[in-house]
């Protein structure tokens, strides 16, 4: 059975698929855990597990529940009474990921993409164009350096190495559970804290796949060639209408990665995600380790038909 999870303020989220939980430790070091019933998008409309469509399905879903998890973590890290609130709605959900989708666009999409064309001057003194590949070449590059730099930047808020830290027992959490063993701590604590199915692995194989596929389709598309802030900013656009097919091939990839990690090519596939792992993935202590493990019992009890303690 599948099970993933992310990490939040102070706790993790875990979700098979037809249960979810959040565990969060409170200032006073007591445990609160929120766990229900799920009904994922495949499940409510069985088109959607088809290759190349459940990709982007389930990324959909993870956007929406990881804001909703996180809102929870928030309210219970500061010994608030999250229960009592009232649940975010879609409203504010989609105010919160269309800022973030525009800060993306800027930082990790228009941006680069601007820096590429301008890199021509360094070596043919004149604007590169997507028709060439050393346009998307360094244009990856600089996304890469991007991602990493911010990554770096981010780690040093002690709040946020918290999240990677409990990212890391989340992991080592669900390694254990797919390895067969007993989920305490003592057996949770031998597992590594990275995993082939991290978002963040999802991230770097985004890039090189979009890499490839921009490299491929820009020259065949003269019309979307043309240099100028402008057609930059059409170019760009395009990219993101490319995103659907990009994301449902990358997931189809780290999917076959993760049940098949032994494989060649899915070291050379997911290494990049792995080895960056170490900057997002910290190692857990003991008490972190117990609230993943709370959380990740939690789906396992209802999946069996049974409600965890909490």
């Amino acid at each position: 059975m599948a099970v993933g999870g992310q990490a939040v303020l102070e706790g993790v989220m875990m979700r098979s698929p037809r249960a979810l939980a959040v565990a969060v430790r409170r200032p006073d070091g007591s445990l609160v855990l929120k766990d229900e019933d799920y009904a994922s998008l495949g499940s409510r409309y069985p088109w959607l597990q088809r290759p190349f469509l459940r990709g982007p399905a389930i990324l959909i879903e993870s956007l929406v529940t990881g804001v909703k998890a996180l809102t929870f973590s928030a309210q219970a890290a500061l010994q608030e009474e999250p229960e009592k609130e009232s649940p975010l709605g879609w409203g504010s959900i989609a105010l919160t990921l269309g800022a973030a989708f525009v800060m993306a666009f800027v930082f990790f999409g228009f941006l680069p993409h601007w820096l590429s064309s301008l890199a021509g001057y360094l070596t043919a003194g004149r604007a590169l164009t997507p028709a060439h590949f050393l346009f998307h070449l360094i244009d990856g590059v600089i996304k890469a350096i991007f991602i990493f730099a911010y990554i770096w930047g981010i780690s040093f808020f002690p709040d946020i190495r918290r999240v990677f830290e409990y990212h890391g027992a989340e992991h080592k959490s669900i390694c254990t559970f797919e390895a067969g063993e007993p989920l305490e701590v003592a057996y949770t604590r031998r597992h590594p804290t990275a995993h082939p199915r991290c978002g963040t692995s999802f991230i770097l194989v985004v890039l090189l796949v979009s890499l490839l596929l921009f490299a491929v389709v820009f020259p065949l598309l003269p019309a979307l060639t043309h240099t100028g802030l402008l057609n930059n900013l059409v170019q760009v656009l395009f990219k993101v209408a490319l995103m659907f097919p990009i994301a449902a091939l990358s997931y189809e990839i780290i999917r076959w990665g993760g049940r098949y990690p032994d494989h060649p090519l899915a070291h050379v596939l997911l290494w990049p995600g792995l080895a960056t792992q170490r900057l997002t993935a910290l190692e857990p202590d003991d008490s972190q380790l117990e609230v993943a493990l709370t959380a990740l019992k939690a789906v396992l009890a209802r999946e069996q038909g049974g409600e965890a303690e909490g």
